[in-house]
């Protein structure tokens, strides 16, 4: 029987049109752009400066502090510049500018296609590879794995939890990781579960609209004795870690308590990838695999991409730009991420990172928000909502400017799921201003 977890949540189209799109290798680009806060925490610190040369996997930028990550070159070539550069969003940022040079990578990488099936690293230096190898969480935060996998006091780890559930609609990149790479993340994740400890029981949750990849988890785990597949209930938002960890395991994190105060630590697929890759082949951080998709059947891609492409490249190669270099004209917006937690793209040469896991097109009828009408109190956005909240009431009070009084109704515990916008008949912004709420909230909690 599928399992799921026990408040809320949604059912909307899965829309994975590029499921059965196999990986392929982005072009090299001519230039990459390395931010410095490609993960959650402090931005790293650049370590070289304007006409350094580099080759790929060479560090570029160290961790700056504990919740930080090291940033290390996708490219070879020289360095042109180390400043402040626009994001996806417009916000600039510090970031490291290579102009590429051949294709040139640290000797100590092993590039080669075979897979590395025996662990000889001792969980101690297998957690030192991953802190500097630069992995982060790739499921969507990009918490530094090295972080969530080091033991806090009087918490102990029954449970590693990789999240294969990809419920977010149209990205289909997990997906085609647990098809086309199951051994390598099987091997990362189990590399993981050694650093916890060897009481911990391994579990891979996958939702149950993708039978293939459950079936080739489960041949493969079948050779793990700590490891098994818990298939899940197609419902989102099932890959969030809270929604996770009840439906695998039935447990509740509470408000403002860690996920590990329930013995569970949650990982995804990608990570487990990124892992098996730094662990096994002493590869940094340095490509991931993204999901370009939308409504249009020829542009249906998953792709390897170094770290730092500019996200015009990215739509160039899958054919999204005309000859001047525009969105072709039924192309409306290009969404960082999924339709449901996705933020608009407003600088096209911003760079996709680390955590990138799709980039939708979405075109002007699809963008078209309907007309806001008058909340009746139906309840939906309530009975929609994962975590339990009262969307309606956060949308008034923010409405309200009275922010101060957001606290006592759990405003942080809002995971930006959208599911209250999802089920809201009068198709209220109730997100938007939750979010943007919470924001205030936490400058007014700073300034305290």
């Amino acid at each position: 029987m599928s399992k799921t977890f026990s408040i809320g949540g949604i059912h909307p189209n899965d829309s994975k049109f590029s499921k059965d799109v196999s990986i392929v290798d982005l072009p090299v680009p001519e230039r990459v752009f390395l931010p410095m806060n490609q993960h959650l925490g402090i931005p790293a610190a650049p370590v070289v400066k304007k006409g350094d040369t580099v080759l790929v996997g060479q560090v570029v930028a160290e961790a700056a502090g504990f919740v930080s990550a090291p940033i290390h070159a996708s490219v070879s070539g020289t360095v042109t510049d180390v400043g402040l550069y626009p994001d996806f969003q417009g916000k600039r940022v510090q970031t490291v500018v290579i102009e590429t040079e051949g294709d040139d990578w640290l000797d100590t990488i092993d590039r080669t296609a075979q897979v590395k099936q025996e662990i000889t690293m001792v969980p101690k230096d297998t957690f030192q590879k991953i802190q500097e190898m630069g992995v982060v969480g790739l499921g969507g935060a990009a918490f530094p794995t090295y972080v969530k996998l080091t033991p806090i006091e009087g918490m102990n780890p029954e449970f590693l939890i990789i999240n294969g559930s990809e419920c977010e609609p149209f990205l289909t990149s997990d997906y085609r990781l647990m098809l086309e790479h199951g051994q390598e993340l099987m091997i990362g994740a189990e590399l993981m579960r050694r650093v916890l400890g060897t009481g911990v029981t391994g579990v891979i949750g996958i939702e149950k609209n993708k039978p293939l990849a459950i079936k080739a988890m489960q041949k493969i785990t079948a050779g793990y004795l700590q490891w098994k597949v818990v298939p899940l209930k197609k419902r989102y938002p099932q890959g969030g870690e809270k929604q996770l960890i009840d439906a695998v395991l039935g447990r509740k994190v509470a408000s403002f308590a860690l996920p590990i105060s329930t013995g569970a630590i949650v990982q995804n697929v990608g990570t487990a990838f990124a892992v098996y890759e730094a662990v096994q082949k002493n590869k940094p951080l340095v490509t991931n695999v993204l999901t370009v998709t939308g409504s249009d059947p020829k542009i249906q891609y998953n792709y390897r991409f170094r770290i730092g492409t500019p996200i015009e490249d990215v739509l160039k190669t899958a054919g999204a730009l005309d000859a001047e270099g525009n969105l072709l004209p039924h192309i409306a917006k290009v969404v960082n991420g999924g339709p449901m937690m996705g933020k608009a793209v407003v600088n096209m040469k911003a760079p996709v990172v680390k955590s990138t896991s799709g980039l939708l097109l979405l075109t002007e009828k699809e963008t078209k928000r309907l007309e806001p009408g008058e909340c009746i109190r139906c309840a939906k956005c309530f009975q929609a909502c994962p975590m339990r909240l009262q969307p309606y009431l956060l949308y008034q009070l923010a409405l309200a400017g009275r922010t101060e009084e957001l606290d006592e109704y759990r405003v942080f515990d809002c995971i930006d799921c959208g599911s209250c916008l999802y089920a809201c008949p009068a198709h209220l912004p109730l997100l938007d201003l939750i979010r943007l709420a919470k924001n205030t909230s936490l400058k007014n909690i700073r300034k305290k």
